[in-house]
């Protein structure tokens, strides 16, 4: 009659985490090295101005228009057709009625004009225009 070994179980203790350590490291620095880049929503190259900085933060809904015309509202595309609509729906959504304008300088007068009018046509007067600053020397 053969014998057979008594089979032997690791204990939780002896797992080796040395390979879960480096996994959660490298997804760490990815998430740190990404994060930034998630933060700035739809990107523009903002008009620079002197004017001081605002010292409160402000809320309300962000109206963006980019170098090639798009409009975004909160970071979702907008048509100037439909540009109402879904502002208005956003506005309600937030509970708001201010909206801030960031626009590419090298974007068109008259888009910007078209977007504004809207705006005041809607009856919203808090417009305000989001620049970035310039340092004094």
């Amino acid at each position: 009659m053969r014998r057979h070994k008594p089979r032997t179980y690791r204990s939780v203790a002896d797992i080796n985490i040395a390979n879960l350590v480096d996994v959660v490291l490298v997804l760490l620095i990815i998430f740190m090295i990404s994060a930034p880049l998630l933060q700035s929503g739809i990107e523009v190259e903002l008009p620079k101005t002197k004017a001081a900085p605002m010292q409160e933060e402000a809320h309300g809904v962000v109206v963006t228009i980019d170098n090639k015309g798009g409009i975004y509202i909160d970071d979702v595309w907008a048509r100037l057709d439909n540009f109402e609509s879904a502002l208005k729906d956003e506005l309600r959504a937030k509970g708001t009625n201010q909206v801030f304008l960031r626009g590419d300088s090298t974007v068109s007068y008259g888009t910007v004009i078209a977007v504004i009018g809207t705006m005041k046509e809607m009856g919203i007067d808090a417009i305000g225009l989001v620049t970035s600053h310039v340092e004094q020397k």
